[in-house]
């Protein structure tokens, strides 16, 4: 009672509509950039696919929304997040108007370009999070940005409608359908959304140039791997992706911009969200194949167990920004990787009956969402001046484990007929980083648990004789 009475005062203490119209971008944005993977079992039924070919097709709008994020987050430095946010609703459109046009005939390279516009709608996050805490003060950045990003919830549209509006209709007319979501974004961005970041100056052209050679430049390396243009095939060219897409949107950034890479907290919270979102949207993404696999249930029934576990993620979000901002985001991350990686290391040893299996997917999907509020709680306090920079970074480092997850599963299945050594893989990573936070925790402390003093513009934080440190802030 008294966490919904705090989540009521803050949302006091800002533009409720201006959230509100965040929260639906995201949200419904998010239901788009996963349909795919909803669809998914139907798809595959439909083609004839592989493991592998399963696991690429769900990843490319995931790996595409990472590479976009870093789009987003240059254009939402010098352009209003509204006018971004009513151009990425549009694109993320096109793949409906395709199906439309080509009379519910495509084919599976049809969805792998078709899989990159969905991931415009995926890249949302980098302007629905800043937009949205723009309207709030400091000291309720991480409810009001775990609130905002509650719009993960829009995976649960995924997997508990669309699956059986397909077996009814057809996954070709469900796809259709789906896009009444996008226009009832678009009108609620229109009428309430506001973006009150001071933007930077200089040439407002150059980023939109940079986000369109980006899709250009993804479809390419979609279509291209997947047909061999580069005479790479296989599982090694599609895993190249990530990197090479990223590098590509990087250098397009300009110089000052990329000096955040130089940082070691760059990189750490990278890595923290490439396991916490990634972990939520690529098995979010993919859980529903892999449900029927280990357990042979109906494709209805994966679909509805996919809604409640991402329900559950995308729900207890806010949480975890909320405890962030009492004990702090550093201090919060450390429970939160363990419990990601010991409900992966119990996975990677047994294969637990269905029952059981699904109180350890709630669990683990919890800690998914948990850490998700903690790494965002971070941001606007290390990067104070370059939130939205950075929330576009890392919410693409997010995405880029987001599409190793799908991809690894799908091949470790097809290559061994298990997930055992994909959960280990996945247990270590998180292993590793819960350690590299553990060592860089007393350093954190001095930033990363702080209110803001807006008459000295300082950063008051924890002090080695008074408990508080007072930090100016560098611009």
């Amino acid at each position: 009672m008294n966490f919904l009475k705090e989540i009521i005062e803050a949302i006091k203490k800002g533009n409720p509509k201006a959230l509100f119209a965040s929260f639906i971008y995201f949200d419904h944005s998010f239901s788009i950039w996963l349909l795919l993977g909803a669809l998914g079992p139907f798809i595959a039924e439909s083609f004839g696919l592989s493991g592998a070919q399963k696991g690429f097709m769900v990843a490319i709008p995931v790996i595409a929304a990472a590479i976009f994020r870093l789009n987003f987050g240059h254009m939402f430095q010098y352009i209003d997040g509204k006018y971004i946010a009513i151009m990425g609703i549009i694109l993320s459109s096109i793949p409906h108007l395709y199906m439309i046009l080509s009379g519910y005939r495509v084919t599976y390279d049809d969805l792998l370009w078709m899989g990159v516009f969905l991931g415009i709608a995926g890249a949302s996050f980098a302007i629905a999070l800043p937009m949205a805490g723009s309207n709030y003060p400091k000291e309720v950045q991480g409810l009001v940005l775990g609130l905002a990003a509650a719009g993960n919830i829009g995976a649960v549209l995924d997997g508990i409608l669309f699956p059986p509006i397909a077996r009814s209709i057809g996954w070709e007319n469900t796809f259709v359908l789906s896009g009444i979501l996008l226009l009832i974004a678009l009108f609620f961005v229109v009428i309430w959304a506001r973006d009150l970041t001071k933007k930077n100056e200089g040439n407002r052209f150059y980023p939109v140039f940079a986000f369109f050679a980006t899709i250009a430049f993804m479809v390419i390396l979609a279509l291209g791997f997947q047909k061999g243009w580069f005479g790479i095939t296989g599982n090694a060219g599609k895993l190249l992706i990530p990197v090479l897409g990223s590098v590509f949107a990087i250098l397009l950034m300009p110089l000052a911009f990329k000096k955040v890479f130089l940082e070691r907290d760059t990189w750490v919270l990278m890595l923290a969200y490439s396991i916490t979102f990634g972990g939520f949207v690529g098995m979010s993404s993919y859980v529903a194949m892999l449900l029927r696999d280990i357990y042979g249930i109906s494709k209805v029934e994966a679909g509805a167990l996919m809604s409640l576990f991402a329900f559950t993620g995308a729900m207890i979000r806010p949480l975890g920004g909320h405890i962030a901002d009492k004990i702090s985001g550093a201090t919060a991350l450390l429970f939160f990787l363990a419990g990601i990686a010991g409900v992966n290391f119990i996975f990677s040893l047994v294969t637990p009956p269905l029952a059981v299996g699904i109180v350890l997917f709630l669990a683990l999907y919890s800690f998914y969402g948990l850490g998700n509020g903690a790494v965002f709680q971070l941001v606007p306090h290390r990067w104070p001046y370059q939130t939205g920079l950075m929330t576009g970074i890392i919410g693409a480092a997010g995405g880029i484990g987001g599409f190793y997850l799908p991809v690894v599963n799908g091949i470790v299945f097809e290559s061994t007929g298990a997930y055992n050594l994909a959960f280990a893989l996945f247990g270590g990573i998180a292993l590793l980083c819960l350690l590299i936070v553990k060592l860089l925790h007393a350093r954190w402390m001095e930033w990363a648990y702080v209110r803001y003093d807006y008459e000295k513009e300082t950063l008051v934080g924890i002090d080695p004789k008074s408990g508080r440190v007072i930090m100016e802030l560098a611009r």
